[in-house]
């Protein structure tokens, strides 16, 4: 089984592309706003600052490739277990 992640958008740095949303629609959301945020597990959208959200499974590679592509560099996807990011703007 491959390590849990969690993700998180930096809507300072959001440049409301929108390629998060068609990568992953049930991971991120634009709000009113025109800037993306995450969405929790029940489709609720997190629009507090800094909001982080698990990863499902079944998307990460979705969400691994919106942080990758993103031309805000404003997603960052972490390890559960030890914070460190594995795709973003601070990734290795």
């Amino acid at each position: 089984m491959s390590e849990s992640l969690r993700v998180w958008i930096d809507q300072d740095l959001c440049t409301g592309d929108g390629l998060c949303v068609q990568y992953a629609p049930e991971v991120f959301e634009f709000d009113v706003d025109g800037l993306a945020y995450v969405k929790d597990d029940q489709g609720e959208l997190l629009a507090a600052p800094g909001a982080r959200t698990d990863v499902p499974d079944s998307l990460r590679l979705d969400v691994i490739s919106s942080a990758k592509e993103c031309p805000g560099d404003c997603i960052h996807v972490v390890r559960q277990t030890d914070d460190v990011e594995v795709a973003g703007p601070d990734a290795d």
